[in-house]
């Protein structure tokens, strides 16, 4: 059929019609994209191509195989997700010279150019969705049936899982079931100096896989800025970039180069990953923004699967909602297994969470499950005396300070209150930053000019905020790393005792760490500030082979400072307990 700029799509038509039935449930953002598949169908100049579309499909159901060599069968969600890029299309004028046809001379003529409407498309899905073998099928007909030189490179955390994309297209090879692949795969590849007709014009090598018919080249790029930028690639999947901390965004630096290239494709597939407030939450915001419609960008395709709810969970039934190939990629039982681990091993509950159900959970939590990291109602403590820790040692970005009010029935009331600077929170990610302004409303942090954190200035806020709240600060125990200056100060005013030196380590860490556990899951450390339920829900401890454990800190970015500092605060009082009674 040709072009039509009113015509429904063949498959998305078939999905939406099962929706409406009540056959599959969908979430809100798989909602929010049919609409905007709606408004492509109303819109009057894009145009569905139903012939591009099938082309795809018959090429993959008749020249591709699976990563075990069996032939390929495309699944219903292939289909909805590659109509969207195969299926829309657009004109645009552009001025073209054209020579006389005498050769002499020439003239501008205005033309109209066939264009595909996408450019972009992010999937989102859950684990074992098939979403590699989507990005390999893809990759596979632009590298074969574009007749344009074109450069294509997948790319994912580590090298061997961008090698996954590779592994069924190797497969399709060296089976060379259709016609195509067994014309192209004709031939020696080790014909280096003979005919060119007798070599073999496809074949994986070690760029990568080569079209030499073409000049084609797909190959795996490591997830580096550095290496991603400036490439000029035509086709580039990134796989699981919601996986993984990384600090910049990989999908921006290849579009960077892509745009330079006339109908450029960029797949960015992944499931829900344990790290917040990174850049891949920023990428989760615009494509937010755009759902919603706030941000107009009909060039971008978005299928985000996930739960609604964490209440959706023990429904089996809404489980389709986080990964609509479910029962044919992977098994419910497998999903039901992963559903009784979540409740039996609370440390692997955020995991599966995210990665099973689409649902975007506060990190790892290791040493403190979820449960314990909720906060508590609100409280105050005003003129209650109290042990005071203090961790320094980020003096140049993060300075935490955390009370803790030892209460008659063994429980213990927590505040924190810490300091980062003006040049930290302005080079915070977009998703970091909301986080950290929430953590400033609330009164848990404060920003301070320059730089460098002034440790005098530190103290004077600090002792202000103490004189105003009438703490009665009965000891310090503070982390020996950058405190010099303030601890010097804290005794000169406020006299020797009561001050103890924490030494970082699991021989001093462990008790405490382990003891402070307890607490939390007798829910009684009374904290009630985002900030502390947000390193709590960091921490992660390295335990050595006698089983002591200390707090991991090489994280950078994942913040655990506050909790660092109410272990210095309950070391220094169990040490000075005779203070409180």
């Amino acid at each position: 059929m040709p072009l039509s700029n009113t015509e429904t799509p063949v498959y998305y038509g078939r999905f939406r019609d099962r929706v409406l039935r009540g056959e599959i449930p969908v979430c809100k953002e798989i909602v929010m994209e049919m609409y905007r598949i709606d408004d492509l169908i109303a819109n009057p100049g894009v145009y569905y191509d139903s012939e591009a579309v099938e082309a795809w499909i018959d090429y993959c159901e008749n020249e591709l195989t699976l990563t075990d060599g069996s032939d390929m069968r495309l699944l219903d969600t292939f289909k909805l997700w590659g109509e969207q890029v195969f299926g829309w299309y657009y004109f645009v004028e552009n001025s073209v010279y054209e020579p006389s046809p005498d050769g002499h001379g020439g003239r501008y003529v205005r033309k109209r150019k066939k264009k595909r409407l996408i450019n972009k498309q992010f999937l989102i899905v859950g684990r074992s969705a098939a979403k590699s073998l989507y990005c390999s099928d893809i990759q596979a007909y632009f590298l074969i049936v574009d007749p344009s030189t074109t450069h294509q490179i997948t790319t994912a955390p580590t090298m061997r899982q961008a090698e996954e994309i590779m592994s069924p297209i190797k497969t399709a090879v060296a089976r060379s079931r259709g016609p195509l692949f067994k014309f192209l795969t004709e031939g020696s590849p080790q014909n280096t100096t003979g005919s060119k007709a007798k070599r073999q014009k496809l074949f994986p090598s070690k760029k990568g896989i080569e079209n030499s018919l073409t000049n084609s080249l797909l190959e795996v790029r490591p997830m580096s800025v550095d290496r991603l930028q400036g490439l000029r690639c035509k086709v580039a999947s990134v796989d699981e970039w919601l996986s993984c901390d990384i600090r910049e965004d990989p999908i921006g630096a290849i579009e960077q180069g892509a745009a330079k290239v006339d109908d450029y494709l960029i797949l960015a597939v992944s499931s829900e990953g344990t790290v917040r407030n990174g850049v891949g939450d920023t990428i989760k915001m615009e494509l937010m923004s755009i759902l919603k419609g706030d941000y107009i960008a009909p060039h971008v395709s978005i299928w985000w699967y996930k739960l609604d709810s964490v209440d959706e969970v023990a429904d089996p039934h809404m489980w389709l909602k986080a990964n609509p190939n479910l029962g044919k990629t992977v098994s419910y039982e497998t999903y039901q297994l992963d559903v009784e681990r979540a409740e039996n091993a609370p440390a692997a509950r955020n995991d599966i969470l995210a990665k099973r159900f689409g649902i975007p959970m506060e990190g790892y939590t290791y040493f403190f499950t979820y449960e314990q990291t909720l906060p508590h109602r609100k409280r105050e403590y005003w003129g209650m005396p109290c042990a005071l820790g203090a961790d320094l040692s980020q003096g140049d970005d993060f300075c935490a300070f955390t009370f803790l009010f030892p209460l008659g029935d063994c429980s213990f009331g927590v505040k924190t209150r810490n300091y980062i600077t003006s040049r930290t929170m302005a080079k915070l990610p977009s998703a970091m930053r909301i986080k950290y302004e929430e953590f400033m409303e609330e009164g848990s942090l404060i920003v301070m000019d320059g730089t460098v954190l002034d440790m005098m200035q530190v103290y004077e806020d600090m002792d202000a905020h103490i004189c105003e709240r009438d703490y009665d600060v009965r000891c310090l125990g503070y982390d020996p790393y950058n405190a010099k200056d303030f601890v010097e100060r804290w005794q000169s005013e406020n006299g020797p005792f009561g001050i103890e030196k924490v030494i970082q380590g699991a021989k001093t860490e462990s008790v405490p760490l382990g003891e402070l556990r307890k607490l939390a899951e007798d829910r009684l450390l009374l904290f009630d500030e985002q900030l502390m339920c947000y390193t709590m829900g960091n921490c992660i401890t390295l335990e050595d082979s006698n089983g002591n454990r200390k707090l991991f800190k090489k994280r950078y970015d994942r913040k655990i400072d506050a909790v660092a500092a109410m272990m210095d605060a309950y070391v220094a009082y169990k040490v000075n307990r005779d203070a409180f009674e």
